[in-house]
């Protein structure tokens, strides 16, 4: 049994080109992923190692196939444990980093951009999602921090939990071509766009050309260097390998 460890449009893409070709179980963390796998093999939980590991036993997982987000590094560091105290095959999807980041601020890490948003005045719009709403209203000061976020029960709690205001919280769901990025923006009047280095996959070069146009800057979270494979294709072909040895043996 295939494990597809969820939370990407790739995972939904990777499930959906299976089909029926191999046997697999997908695993996501929020109910809004079942939206976009059209079958019924999703199981939403989250899990620590040790649940990876009784997931593993529980579902004769023989293979893990990573998809998860580029920034769920606890997610990909437990998975590959897990993979390993249990003996299968670990495959990790890593997607490529933006190349063309010239005249964007670059910060290697959350942290970094916590400690210069301290630094900046105005309006500063945010496309990281709902995870980190609350570090970064911890730094908001008199400025305005204005949050675009997915339009899921969760994403809007967590803005309400953090105490973000409805006039503050932009609900739609990518993917955002330039000009819908460039309203966005002027709209709000943003000084600052912060983004993540999502890739090609997570619209940031959208993002960044936008900012560009407008004269704003964008400020991108980086993330960290990992070996993967940078295609859907090839992490078929490993799984479609399998498969075939599985059918001779």
């Amino acid at each position: 049994m295939i494990w597809i460890i969820g939370g990407t449009s790739e995972a939904a893409e990777l499930a959906n080109r299976l089909g029926g070709s191999a046997a697999y179980i997908i695993t996501a963390a929020t109910e809004s992923e079942r939206e976009f796998i059209e079958d019924g093999s999703v199981v939403v939980r989250r899990m620590d190692e040790a649940g990876m590991e009784d997931f593993i036993g529980q579902n004769s997982i023989d293979l893990i196939a990573d998809m998860s987000h580029p920034y769920a590094y606890e997610v990909t560091a437990n998975a590959k444990r897990a993979a390993e105290r249990c003996g299968v095959k670990y495959i990790r999807y890593g997607r490529a980093k933006t190349q063309d980041v010239d005249g964007c601020i670059y910060l290697d890490s959350l942290e970094e951009c916590l400690e210069f948003l301290k630094t900046v005045r105005g309006c500063i719009f945010f496309t990281t999602g709902s995870k980190n709403i609350r570090q970064f209203e911890s730094v908001r000061g008199a400025n305005r921090f204005v949050y675009r976020v997915l339009p899921a029960v969760g994403s809007i709690a967590e803005c309400a939990e953090s105490g973000v205001k409805m006039k503050d919280i932009t609900a739609s769901l990518g993917p955002y071509s330039d000009d819908l990025n460039e309203a966005m923006f002027k709209e709000y009047a943003a000084a600052y766009v912060v983004m993540k280095d999502s890739g090609r996959e997570g619209g940031t070069a959208e993002k960044i050309r936008a900012c560009r146009k407008l004269g704003i800057k964008a400020v991108v979270i980086g993330r960290r260097d990992e070996e993967g494979i940078d295609s859907i294709d090839g992490i078929i072909e490993i799984l479609k390998e399998k498969t075939d040895k599985e059918i001779r043996g």
